[in-house]
């Protein structure tokens, strides 16, 4: 099978079932595992390198009214492959290219490829997306195993830290979709933004009277150092509640991507998070200080 995988996620799924030698496209974005950035780039992004996080959102934003891509598909190279199989998504339009695109070159291009659209929502549905794709690729006992590593133990019953996640930095967002049910499994309570909604935009006095313990910054598409940038520039600015630990992650691993690594961002948080609060230990009213 020659498999195009139009989303770093389902790349790094792929490659977790065995099946990375049948990967032979994928997009500018796939760099896990490093094995992935041998393959052909059939899909890159339209926006300028080099671009400050406010100039990123201006860049969408402006590009998203226009009705302007934000990802460019190499029509010339998905012909060249050859691929039996396509996975993409339909989840967000910022993330990566619409299956509608996708299904509208392969039609103009006469290719037969099967397209797979994953679209998930919450940590089950990530799981249900690596099941799907196991079946799609001959692998169902893996993608099962694979899975199960998803089923994350329910919040502890003492009382847990009011946690912030910032999904982008400038302007602030709140995260939706999965990372809530991250924040809960680590052991902490998102006080902004909903399990299983789209992330929404927020100001910074949201942030303070959210009244949180910890603030993790996980600004999408970045990686712990450019995380942490953006985090002490926050701290600088003094946009956050004073005396509040923050810490950065990195997102574009374990965050952002629904795929089998958010496991590392829960377990990287709960390891934060136990600085804060010890089982039976009780939380101040308003927030934990910093130790």
């Amino acid at each position: 099978m020659r498999i195009v995988s139009l989303l770093p996620s389902t790349t790094e799924i792929c490659f977790a079932l065995g099946v990375g030698d049948d990967v032979v496209g994928v997009t500018f974005e796939c760099d896990f595992p490093p094995e992935a950035r041998s393959r052909r780039v059939v899909s890159s992004t339209t926006m300028p390198h080099g671009l400050t996080p406010a100039e990123i959102d201006a860049f969408v934003v402006a590009a998203t009214r226009a009705g302007e891509d934000l990802y460019r598909l190499d029509a010339g190279a998905l012909a060249e492959l050859d691929a039996d199989l396509v996975l993409t998504q339909d989840l967000c339009a910022v993330c990566a290219i619409d299956v509608a695109d996708v299904d509208a070159a392969l039609a103009h291009l006469g290719c037969t490829a099967t397209v797979h659209s994953f679209d998930p929502h919450t940590l089950t549905e990530i799981a249900e997306s690596i099941r799907a794709i196991g079946r799609a690729v001959d692998r169902p006992e893996a993608a099962d195993a694979l899975a199960a590593t998803l089923d994350l133990p329910a919040p502890p019953p003492y009382p847990r830290p009011r946690v912030v996640v910032l999904e982008w930095t400038d302007p602030p967002y709140a995260p939706g979709h999965w990372i809530p049910e991250m924040v809960a499994a680590a052991g902490g309570e998102c006080v902004l933004g909903a399990a299983g909604q789209k992330s929404e935009r927020v100001t910074w006095d949201d942030v303070r009277d959210a009244r949180p313990d910890f603030i993790v910054v996980a600004p999408c598409g970045y990686d712990r150092n450019g995380a942490q940038e953006q985090a002490d520039a926050l701290v600088a600015a003094n946009v956050l509640p004073p005396g509040v630990p923050v810490h950065a992650v990195d997102a574009n691993a374990h965050w952002a991507r629904p795929g089998p690594r958010v496991i590392e961002g829960v377990a990287d948080l709960a390891s934060a998070l136990q600085t804060l609060v010890e089982p039976g230990e009780a939380l101040a009213e308003s927030r934990v200080e910093t130790p």
